[in-house]
């Protein structure tokens, strides 16, 4: 699907000249890069990268680089980049020791053959760092926050910028070095440049990437390219970036850990009463489940679900559908404590889904077939029709589920219907949906088939669209829209808990894998999370999906969402 922006014609034409770039790097470097995107303008256009194979691999033994050009809108950088990818592609040498992945232009919309760095929108790319304000709704400046996150989170060995200038100068913020002082580097400003705020520690909360910028005249630029290579490869092996190994460390936490950490720190509330809260006193009682603490943590939960418990009929005012999900809990604490009160709160959360024809919407549900819904309706009639074998509740809910043409011919969810795009959360939504409800659903159920059917090909359509770095995005179909936490979480969930439970198959485990490694990595050692989405309707348009802010740290949606996932690897690595 292409999305419409005001950029005018000129900046169509600069952008297929970008993509013919991309393209012929492609083509020379074979299978070592996958065409990607960095980042979205403020104008619509994505900025162009080529991700190296082993860009994102903890294991790798090649020297893990990222080279950036363009910054400035010289048309001159982004050949000067083209030149030293294609002498990279060419290399057998560097190939195999050298893990290298190209911004080919930061700064596309400021493309204007080297006369400043202006990108259109009122910003400049080359300075700002670290940018502030909400993540990624910047008018002036948005190549900035998704660069030096995307940056970031790749965490490479080291950072080359390229430039090119009438004399030679090698910088870097690293210039005490082995490597900087064999190039003869100098100290690397101005201290707002990306290299030099990567150099600072402070890149998004993970710690020191080392950065060398190198300016020269054009025709030098490939030689003294070559010999930071050179320089690199001088060491017996590879020297990993602080960032690098502080990303290891969080990858290397269990599960469990994980699990156990975000459970200390969310499900301590029912105020606001909505989903997010529900399915972290869900997550708690699962993690007290696992350690072999239930009682307790049930025992601590009591207290805080009492009045709810006491007042049912006060409880259920709440009639939409994200509220009613927040009893997502109501069963398992029932399992706990033999208190059918809450067995009798969950079933009056389900009543409020019925009365619709069949095959419409929920009452309490829109009816636009929203892919909220699609959890929301899930989480409450699965449990009901577990509790009660009352076949009423999951007819309706397999009834919804079927009803809408929102999954389109390739397995992917409008985010409702009359609003094609396919939102990262949206169709984490579906997943998790289409996941709860095959928990519950009886395996000869005459709608088991058509449910399962449609969402295996949802997540195959999911596994398409995850990004090198292991993450799902803001904008499923659109490269550059930022790494969504949720999205990446709640299909995770779906995936790992189909492998649990055996309606997917072994081939569906790496996926799993992968998506947990990438969303680890994004959960901090107190429990703050990068990059979840805010909360959303349907929106109007592409721009405004991707200008919704993305949380970062303490955050109840991405933290909870986050937990479910984190206990449902735990309990498949247990199975």
């Amino acid at each position: 699907m292409k999305y419409p922006f005001a950029n005018g014609d000129a900046m169509a034409a600069r952008q297929i000249d970008l993509e013919t770039i991309l393209e012929e790097l492609s083509g020379k470097g074979g299978d070592i890069w996958k065409s990607d995107a960095c980042g979205v303008t403020r104008q619509g256009t994505q900025m162009p990268a080529l991700v190296h194979a082993e860009a994102y691999s903890s294991e790798t033994t090649r020297h893990r680089v990222l080279m950036i050009g363009g910054l400035s809108g010289g048309e001159r950088d982004v050949m000067a980049v083209q030149s030293a990818a294609s002498a990279y592609a060419g290399s057998e040498s560097l190939r195999a020791n050298l893990a290298l992945s190209i911004v080919i232009c930061g700064n596309p919309d400021g493309l204007s053959g080297g006369v400043g760095p202006d990108n259109g929108a009122g910003g400049d790319p080359t300075a700002g760092y670290p940018p502030a304000g909400d993540f990624f709704l910047d008018e002036q400046n948005p190549e900035a926050q998704y660069l030096w996150r995307w940056a970031a989170y790749m965490a490479p060995d080291a950072v080359l910028e390229i430039a090119v200038g009438e004399s030679t100068t090698w910088e870097s913020t690293d210039s005490s070095s082995e490597l900087g002082k064999s190039l003869g580097a100098g100290s690397l400003g101005p201290s707002d440049s990306l290299l030099a705020a990567l150099g600072e520690g402070h890149s998004s909360g993970i710690d020191i990437i080392p950065g060398y910028r190198i300016t020269a005249p054009q025709d030098q630029l490939d030689a003294e390219v070559q010999r930071f290579f050179d320089a690199l490869l001088a060491a017996a092996t590879p020297t990993n970036s602080q960032a690098r190994l502080q990303l290891n460390t969080r990858r290397d936490r269990s599960p469990m850990d994980v699990a156990k950490l975000l459970a200390s720190q969310y499900g301590y509330t029912l105020d606001p009463l909505v989903y997010t809260q529900g399915v972290a006193i869900s997550g708690r009682l699962r993690v007290g489940k696992l350690a072999g603490d239930l009682d307790k943590t049930a025992t601590d939960i009591v207290p805080l679900v009492e009045p709810l418990a006491s007042d049912i009929d006060s409880a259920l005012n709440e009639t939409a559908g994200q509220h009613l999900a927040a009893f997502v809990w109501c069963d398992e604490l029932t399992t706990a404590t033999d208190d059918q009160r809450y067995q009798n709160l969950l079933i009056g959360a389900a009543d409020r889904f019925l009365g619709n024809p069949m095959g419409d919407p929920p009452p309490v549900c829109d009816s636009n077939y929203r892919t909220e819904d699609m959890f929301f309706a899930a989480a409450v009639l699965g449990r009901a029709f577990n509790l009660t074998g009352n076949s009423k509740y999951i007819d309706v809910l397999s009834g919804f589920l079927l009803g809408g043409e929102v999954q389109q011919s390739d397995g992917l969810f409008w985010h409702a219907d009359d609003y094609p795009f396919f939102w990262g959360r949206g169709n984490g939504f579906a997943a998790m949906g289409f996941a709860e409800t095959l928990t519950y659903m009886n395996e000869n159920h005459s709608d088991r088939e058509a449910i399962l059917s449609m969402h295996r090909r949802h997540l195959e359509a999911m596994r398409g669209r995850q990004q090198p770095s292991g993450m799902l995005t803001q904008v499923l179909d659109y490269p550059g829209s930022y790494h969504e936490h949720t999205a990446t979480t709640m299909t995770g969930y779906a995936v790992a808990r189909g492998l649990r439970l055996g309606w997917l198959d072994e081939s569906f485990r790496p996926f799993a894998d992968s998506l947990w490694a990438a969303a680890s990595e994004r959960i901090d050692f107190e429990g703050g999370l990068v990059d979840g989405c805010g909360g959303t309707g349907p929106q109007p348009d592409l721009r405004a999906y991707l200008d919704r802010p993305a949380t970062y740290g303490f955050d109840d949606r991405t933290g909870n969402l986050a937990l479910w996932f984190a206990v449902e690897m735990a309990q498949l690595d247990n199975a």
